[in-house]
């Protein structure tokens, strides 16, 4: 066969296949196990828990601070989504103490 440059993908090689994983080997990568807290993450879960128990927030963020999310980086944004909820809760908490004091 001539080997120069084709625009065919496989010009040469149609029953050649190649093994992308072993279909004996039983082990779980790290992405294909499901996340904590029924599929959504410890992050997201927390963000929406925090409507009802705000403190959930909190400690998202105590979690995202103390880089949490090296475990497994898909909770990284439901984590930093809880960090951003927990300071606007603080910030309108302060501006309601504010125009209620003064």
């Amino acid at each position: 066969m001539d080997w120069k440059h084709s625009t065919e993908p496989v010009e040469g090689r149609n029953d050649e296949y190649t093994l992308i994983r072993d279909a004996e080997d039983l082990r779980l990568g790290m992405y294909d196990k499901p996340l904590p807290c029924f599929g959504c993450g410890i992050g997201w879960f927390s963000l929406l828990l925090g409507f009802v128990f705000p403190f959930m927030w909190y400690y998202a963020t105590i979690l995202y601070f103390r880089s949490y999310y090296h475990r497994d980086p898909r909770e990284r944004a439901g984590l930093a989504a809880s960090a951003i909820a927990a300071m606007i809760c603080t910030i309108a908490v302060i501006i309601t103490i504010a125009v209620l004091i003064f």
